[in-house]
């Protein structure tokens, strides 16, 4: 299976409905809600602290900075290795750590953001994994403020890549809809 580009102005998106893998997805969803050790931690944004409103856990080859947290990584498990293996392979890209979020249910969100590091490098590769409950992926361009929307369904995997982070923001907003757990994992490469 070949991932499916979508047509966006100033950078590069593309999807695969289903990673293929050896084990399944509610497999996979329950190892991850059950062997992470997921914390809950303070982020800084516009001046103001403000806890997460998500859980996280962040694995791999280097720290991290965003938005006045560093995350200091955890060894790669072996699920993890296996998910990453099979991210590469789908992707044709290489990473080295991965941040997973945990969104409880519709009350947890990630707030419009660029993953635009200088540690990502001048074009980062984000490859989005989700396991669980769909939500809506929510893109939106810095200068026309054109949105995009996308269902990031159990299973799917999102790459962003090019200039994408230099001129999108994305996100995922609260929903008032009983929706279950959901895993979000974004394999990066981190210098």
């Amino acid at each position: 299976m070949d991932l499916i580009p979508i047509p966006i102005e100033d950078g590069e998106l593309s999807m695969l409905a289903q990673l293929p893998m050896p084990i399944g997805n509610a497999e996979i969803l329950a190892r991850l809600l059950a062997e992470t050790p997921w914390r809950a931690d303070t982020v800084v944004v516009y001046g103001k602290r403000y806890l997460q409103p998500r859980l996280t856990a962040w694995y791999g080859e280097a720290s991290y900075t965003y938005s006045g947290l560093t995350l200091h990584p955890l060894p790669l498990t072996p699920l993890l290795e296996t998910l990453r293996a099979a991210v590469e392979q789908a992707t044709g890209r290489r990473y080295n750590s991965v941040l997973l979020n945990h969104y409880r249910d519709g009350a947890d969100s990630m707030g419009m953001h660029s993953d635009d590091e200088p540690e990502l490098g001048p074009q980062p590769v984000i490859a989005s994994l989700s396991y669980g409950a769909s939500r809506t992926f929510t893109l939106r361009h810095k200068r026309t403020k054109r949105t995009v929307k996308l269902d990031l369904r159990d299973g799917s995997l999102l790459l962003m890549a090019g200039n994408l982070q230099a001129n999108w923001q994305h996100g995922i907003n609260k929903t008032a809809q009983l929706v279950g757990p959901r895993i979000n994992l974004t394999f990066r490469y981190v210098s």
